[in-house]
């Protein structure tokens, strides 16, 4: 989002409540071509920035986007959290995006170094979900994610969504974390999966309260079924490659196979595609994503 934008937003926002708004923006980031700025916004009655806004000084090279970091204070209760944004690169599959997940652990310690005794939280776009393995270096850190089961983005048939990417993680130790869920907001507003693809985001809005703090909108909390036959299950026959590609051990390239593949009367049927043998045939079915075919 771009500084303009922010500053509309900020705009919208004070003429639609009648309070004052205040944001910060960072440059853009990024190594490539795709570069993008991290944004911070918060309502001044409720909440006041209080020092490090900063953008990772990546020495090593180890991210696409470097994080955006700034400390926060809730006005109210006085509780502060330090606040680390990341959109992790999506790449051409999930090895892609596993050496930025695991590196998290080291920002997870920087940020302890920076902002001494304040709560941390890890906020963004990770492009991989909380149960995968890559994650398990932060875990050992004392992180745990916010949201464990739905999916955040919007899927190309309406009223569907897929991966669960957007997140929180943070310490249970030491934040009161009262709540936290997956906002909806093509149902909220009324309006179809392809309008909020193209018009808002593909992503939906996720959410973290704490204390007695309580979000102002209708969400939908995360959760979900886990055993295929919810209206959320990935169909090989008719599911689009962002949907398979939500399946273990399907990136990009065997989401194509599996659509190029089509029919498939079985899940057992998977062991045509090149790379995916019987066990990784297994797990896909172990994980309870497909629907009964």
């Amino acid at each position: 989002m771009s500084a303009d934008a922010v500053t509309q937003l900020e705009h919208t926002l004070e003429q639609q409540t009648g309070e004052q708004w205040s944001s910060m923006v960072s440059h853009e980031v990024g190594r490539s071509s795709y570069q993008e700025s991290y944004a911070y916004l918060w309502r001044d009655s409720a909440v006041e920035y209080t020092k490090g806004a900063v953008v990772y000084m990546d020495s090593g090279d180890q991210f696409a986007r470097e994080p955006y970091f700034a400390e926060f204070r809730d006005r109210d209760v006085g509780q502060e959290v330090a606040m680390a944004a990341i959109h992790i690169v999506y790449g051409d599959s999930r090895a892609d995006r596993t050496p930025e997940i695991r590196e998290l652990a080291s920002i997870w310690q920087w940020m302890s170094e920076v902002y001494p005794d304040t709560p941390r939280i890890i906020a963004g776009d990770f492009n991989l979900s909380p149960d995968n393995a890559a994650w398990q270096p932060l875990r050992e850190q004392g992180a745990q994610p916010a949201i464990t089961s739905g999916a955040s983005t919007l899927s190309e048939t309406d009223g569907q969504y897929a991966h669960l990417y957007d997140n929180f993680w943070y310490d249970s130790s030491v934040l009161d974390v009262s709540g936290s869920g997956i906002v909806q907001y093509s149902k909220l507003l009324g309006i179809t999966n392809e309008e909020g693809r193209s018009t808002v985001s593909d992503h939906a809005p996720v959410y973290l309260s704490l204390g007695d703090a309580e979000p102002g909108f209708t969400s939908a909390e995360a959760g979900g079924d886990s055993d295929g036959s919810a209206s959320n299950c990935i169909d090989l026959n008719s599911g689009s490659a962002e949907r398979l590609d939500a399946l273990p051990n399907i990136g990009p390239a065997r989401a194509q196979d599996i659509i190029d593949g089509r029919p498939w009367q079985s899940v057992n049927d998977l062991t045509r595609i090149n790379g995916i043998g019987p066990a990784r045939m297994q797990e896909i079915q172990s994980a309870g994503q497909v629907c009964k075919l």
